[in-house]
């Protein structure tokens, strides 16, 4: 569905991304982990034409998105649902007009219309009459919901998600992780989910890659990922990792954890 090709982005003097290349395959839940830092932010805004590359591209269904021009770029963006790590909510609006926002700013739906379509959209999040709260009245999982209901308001062929489990207590985080896999099998989506917490990355993906350095130096399946013979990738996963995922037969694992 997506490829990054060669991606460089620098502030300054301070390099981010270095020649990142990447596939993220259509239906699949991509998982891009990485230290603090790494780019994987940097990554999705680039995707979503937020910020521009300084070289390389990024093809989305055949299209170099680089060439695009700003009203066909904000075409494109209509397939791409966003959940930024802070929820990135409007404190001064409702909850509904929060989800109505983009719908509001580019379509000529009715005042009902967009109402239908944010009732709809908080109960596939499972919030249901909180439409006439502000922010401020929500929990920080109830915002990020919120959140989420707007980046699935125009049914977006791809979500992506930035640090959705951050600042969240435990129960709201494996409550966070379970939604976006039933997102992902009722809406048929491909999500591309940037986290550095483990628990969160195996719960939810079917593929993984890993960052280091502005490079990506692993790629495949959550099992090749935890057998994968890289120090850099093995250090970052083993101090994170679910038990369940660790008490495999791995002797790379077992020697690591002096088991």
């Amino acid at each position: 569905m997506i490829s990054v090709r060669d991606i460089t982005k620098s502030f300054g003097e301070k390099n981010v991304l270095n020649g990142l290349s990447l596939e993220i395959p259509r239906g699949e839940t991509l998982v891009i982990m990485g230290r603090s830092g790494s780019g994987k932010s940097i990554l999705l805004k680039i995707i979503t034409g937020l910020i521009s590359a300084d070289s390389g591209e990024i093809w989305f269904e055949g299209t170099d998105i680089s060439k695009l021009n700003t009203k066909n770029m904000n075409i494109l963006r209509q397939k791409i649902g966003m959940l930024f790590q802070s929820a990135a909510l409007f404190d001064s609006m409702s909850v509904a007009e929060n989800v109505a926002f983009m719908l509001d700013q580019h379509t000529n739906y009715s005042k009902q219309e967009m109402r239908k379509i944010v009732d709809e959209k908080l109960e596939l999040v499972d919030l249901e009459g909180v439409q006439d709260l502000r922010p401020a009245e929500l929990s920080g999982g109830m915002r990020k919901r919120v959140g989420l209901a707007r980046a699935l308001a125009f049914n977006p062929e791809l979500i992506l998600y930035d640090e959705p489990t951050t600042g969240l207590d435990p129960v709201t985080c494996t409550e966070i992780n379970q939604l976006i896999c039933d997102l992902h099998e009722r809406l048929q989506v491909t999500s591309v989910v940037v986290t550095h917490d483990m628990h969160s990355a195996f719960s939810v993906a079917t593929r993984m890659a890993m960052i280091h350095e502005g490079k990506q130096v692993a790629y495949g399946t959550p099992e090749e990922i935890i057998n994968i013979d890289n120090p850099i990738v093995q250090q970052f996963v083993l101090f994170g990792a679910p038990d369940q995922i660790l008490n495999i037969e791995n002797p790379i694992l077992k020697e690591y954890l002096g088991r």
